[in-house]
């Protein structure tokens, strides 16, 4: 939330390399090769050269094979790994590498055309796929990968360079990998049935087949199925597959639907609602006990739970002597009243300085078991997810289904992702989102301490305008997300954030646009999404010292929608 932190050279690698995701290659022709040599790092760091002795080869985690690269950024070195490809003169060539870490590039140069890269900061294995034609009198190329300045380690395996033979000789190329075994239900809604599956060698993605037809393709070993039908049983299969092929279907398993709902997406949340975020600390904002905010508020996100020593789980305390006295009996009967009237109050979980890590089924049902703890305790109406140091999509999905399993359908889940964290579905955050559709209350996104980004239409957009959060909104619109699960997050003054504020004037036409395709800047939607379902803002302690000047403006119109 406020002091969010951005790397300012990161928004301007980021504005370089977007200028290349013009758009991914397809299958390799039949008599294309693998151009890269030692692309898996099955033998150590042959043929690659790794900048300051930053990179090495590791058993784990692996992508496929044995090893994997893992380079380590240290003070102004990036960890740049790379090498040198024979390629031949006027030939186009795929580049793919499959990445996890914070902020890891693939790219490629000395092209003689254009010099192409792209980039991730998925923590989860991720594939990074372009296409680069080379010149008339081009023979070879440097392919690369690097991580970012002040970020931790990233990993990179199976680096590939598709296209004629270049006569440098290279790795072979993959056969047809292995059919999945282990299928296997792990989950089930009224309307979703989660499916989980053995890894296998050499699989760069996986089919799920539903009744023989496929519905989904996925990189990682687990899926969910969603839009389905209460009390049914359905079956289902996967497939392995890489650029050689697909493998045979896996033996078949049924789930079997819930009768009722293990979630209703927020109970009775507004079909046009204001979040806000009050401070459990002083930092020089308005200090307020829950009873003195804005009527205009609909759901209050309480700033935040804290870690505790057990993994995953989470505590609360409330900061009595930073707040006045404010007693725990004061609070909670002051979160009775909000409800009373309405409003439902939430637990955030995370913040800049957060550090809840949710990474395993032990880790996940300790972060259900202590929510739910904290909602029974204190009242809260549910959760707010706004983990800023990366995110599980697997195992954070798995403990959202739990805590709704335990809590029931007026659970009321919100999320406040970065806007690098919504960028790209296979983006772990996107994933979770897209993963708890069916429990989900809203996603909003913080439009503010961010760099330059991409918006749906493909083109870069900086912060502080109508466009920023019109065309990012709409990567979330037309990435899986229902209208009534975006909302736009913004600070409720200059001082509630580092950069990115915008006046309420601003908030309201960018909701005119997405809702009714009014007030427009130069970017507008392809269609309007009337159902959109409002706002959020850091703080209702912020706007509270600006004399709730947000609140007055935006409230009414998110509610006149």
């Amino acid at each position: 939330m406020p002091g969010r932190r951005w790397a300012g050279a990161l928004a301007a690698a980021v504005t370089a390399s977007v200028l290349s995701l013009t758009g991914l290659a397809g299958q390799a022709q039949a008599a294309d090769i693998n151009n890269a040599k030692n692309g898996g790092f099955e033998s150590g760091l042959s043929n690659w050269t790794c900048s300051a002795g930053s990179g090495t080869t590791v058993s784990s985690p692996v992508h496929s094979g044995s090893a994997a690269l893992k380079a380590t950024p240290a003070g102004q070195d990036y960890a740049q790994c790379s090498q040198s490809v024979a390629v031949k003169p006027n030939s186009t060539y795929t580049l793919s590498a499959w990445v996890q870490g914070s902020y890891t590039y693939l790219g490629v140069s000395g092209t003689g055309t254009t010099d192409v890269s792209t980039w991730t900061p998925n923590t989860t294995w991720t594939q990074l796929t372009n296409t680069f034609t080379t010149g008339a009198s081009t023979t070879s190329v440097t392919v690369w990968t690097h991580g970012w300045y002040g970020q931790p380690a990233y990993f990179a395996d199976d680096v590939s360079v598709f296209g004629p033979d270049g006569g440098g000789g290279g790795d072979p190329a993959p056969t047809v990998p292995a059919t999945p075994a282990g299928l296997a239900v792990s989950g089930t809604t009224s309307s979703s049935v989660s499916l989980a599956w053995n890894a296998v060698s050499g699989a760069t993605g996986y089919n799920v087949y539903q009744g023989g037809s496929k519905v989904q393709a996925v990189t990682g070993s687990s899926a969910t199925v969603s839009g389905l039908t209460a009390s049914t049983a359905y079956s289902f299969q996967v497939t392995a597959t890489n650029s050689a092929g697909e493998s045979a279907k896996s033996s078949a398993v049924t789930g079997t639907t819930a009768a009722t709902s293990g979630g209703g997406g927020g109970g009775t949340v507004p079909a046009h609602a204001v979040t806000g975020y009050w401070q459990n600390f002083n930092n020089g904002a308005t200090v307020q006990k829950i009873s003195a905010v804005q009527s205009q508020y609909d759901i209050i996100a309480v700033a935040f739970a804290d870690a505790t020593s057990t993994p995953g789980a989470v505590s609360f305390t409330l900061d009595s002597a930073g707040l006045g006295g404010y007693t725990v009996d004061q609070f909670k009967a002051d979160i009775k009243a909000k409800q009373a009237a309405g409003k439902k109050v939430v637990i955030s979980i995370g913040g800049q300085n957060g550090t809840i890590s949710v990474s395993d089924s032990t880790s996940a049902a300790n972060f259900a078991n202590s929510v739910y703890s904290l909602m029974q305790t204190y009242g809260f109406d549910g959760v707010d997810i706004d983990l800023e140091n990366g995110l599980n999509a697997t195992y954070m999905s798995q403990a959202l289904r739990s805590l709704s399993a335990k809590a029931g359908s007026s659970l009321v889940i919100t999320m406040a992702p970065q806007t690098i964290d919504m960028q790209s579905t296979s983006n772990s955050y996107f994933q979770t989102a897209l993963n708890i559709k069916d429990i989900l209350t809203v996603v909003n996104m913080q439009y503010y301490n961010s760099g330059s980004m991409l918006g749906c239409d493909g083109k870069v957009y900086s912060q502080g305008s109508v466009d920023f959060l019109t065309a990012l909104a709409c990567i979330q619109l037309q990435g899986g997300l229902d209208a009534s699960q975006v909302g736009l997050g913004l600070p409720a003054s200059t001082s509630g954030a580092g950069s990115g504020y915008v006046s309420p004037t601003i908030v309201n036409n960018a909701l005119d646009c997405l809702t009714k395709l009014t007030n427009c800047g130069s970017f507008k939607p392809s269609k309007a999404y009337p159902g959109l379902r409002g706002a959020m803002t850091w703080s209702t302690n912020w706007d509270a010292s600006a004399g709730n000047a947000w609140s007055n403006a935006v409230g009414p119109h998110v509610h006149a929608l």
